[in-house]
């Protein structure tokens, strides 16, 4: 037996329990990832006490590991299934990537900094989703074209406005799951594609990281 292992399952099960079902995170799909997924090795070591609580944690450069619930809340928003392309922007210390992977989704991972960026490619290979989670170095605010039209866009900092680029690469019937607002604060944005048109509706308010790069906001 490992007594550490045994305790980050039991504090795993109960976020899932505490933070994400008694909030109406009803999808068993995504509960079950969620379950899965140890955060405790996608936060620094000096974080991983408080790997499970209810908020974000700082993963360097500026950036954080969203709060369990949000990560799960856009998860579900995105309505993704196996085997579906999803582009995600922004991969921090790859959690959400991984919950993706979990899903049995194909996931292409955007992130501006290089650091972080190949941290969380050493990390999802070695927890074995590197054949389901291709991660680049480079200005996600402008998507991939190449690889669109998308099944999914998951966007994980805080944008002034929905970029046309991803808007574009959105495939028809399909959702992109975004941030919009100002640099400190934001409304969770679900929009869908209908042929030329989108439909946006907001989830509620939520606070994320600014989005860096040509088509969010200056460094």
């Amino acid at each position: 037996m490992n007594p550490s292992r045994d305790r980050a399952s039991e504090a795993r099960a109960r976020m899932v329990d505490a933070q994400l079902r008694r909030r109406d995170i009803r999808d068993p799909r995504v509960l079950a990832a969620f379950g899965t997924v140890p955060r405790e090795a996608f936060v620094p070591a000096r974080e991983r006490a408080a790997a499970y609580e209810d908020h974000p944690l700082p993963i360097g450069a500026g950036q954080t590991i969203s709060q369990p619930y949000i990560a799960a809340r856009m998860t579900e928003l995105l309505h993704v299934a196996p085997g579906e392309r999803v582009l995600e922007v922004g991969t921090g210390s790859g959690y959400q990537a991984a919950i993706l992977a979990e899903l049995g989704c194909r996931v292409t991972s955007i992130e501006l900094d290089p650091g972080l960026a190949q941290g969380a490619r050493e990390q999802l290979q070695r927890m074995g989703y590197a054949d389901r989670v291709e991660v680049r170095q480079g200005d996600g605010s402008v998507g991939d074209p190449d690889g669109a039209p998308w099944d999914g866009i998951l966007v994980a900092a805080g944008a002034p406005s929905i970029p046309d680029a991803l808007r574009e690469q959105l495939g028809d019937g399909r959702r992109m799951v975004i941030p919009v607002g100002t640099r400190r604060e934001q409304e969770l944005l679900v929009v869908e594609r209908h042929g030329n048109e989108w439909i946006e509706h907001s989830d509620g308010p939520c606070v994320f990281v600014p989005l860096l790069g040509e088509a969010g906001w200056e460094a």
